[in-house]
């Protein structure tokens, strides 16, 4: 049993006194900080749903009484549409770039019509 190689779960310490990856992430500053932005981020994209949940529904009742499509309900639509998309973006480690309010702008409405 002396002679057998470590098993894969082990830790391993690099013969020149360096650190594992895994205790380097781990006391990672920015690995830290970016869950702290991801937990922010949840809690603003659940906000974003609610507020987009109510654009669906004014929306709906617009065209119902109106016969009409609301242009200020669809340009809200678009950018809370655009703003859950960055977010889940960030969230998904496909961009590093923060969204609105810690880093860009919110995103414009601008839709294909």
């Amino acid at each position: 049993m002396g002679g057998e190689n470590p098993t894969v779960d082990q830790v391993t310490v690099e013969e020149d006194g360096g650190t594992s990856p895994l205790e380097e992430n781990l006391k990672s500053r920015s690995t830290w900080l970016r869950l702290i932005f991801m937990l922010v981020f949840c809690v603003l994209i659940s906000l974003a749903s609610l507020v987009g949940t109510v654009v669906v529904v004014l929306g709906f009742l617009w065209v119902l009484f109106k016969g009409e499509v609301n242009q200020q309900l669809k340009q809200a639509g678009q950018g809370l549409a655009s703003y859950i998309f960055e977010i889940v973006r960030y969230l998904t480690f496909n961009s590093d770039e923060k969204p609105f309010p810690f880093g860009r702008e919110w995103p414009s409405a601008s839709s294909e019509d």
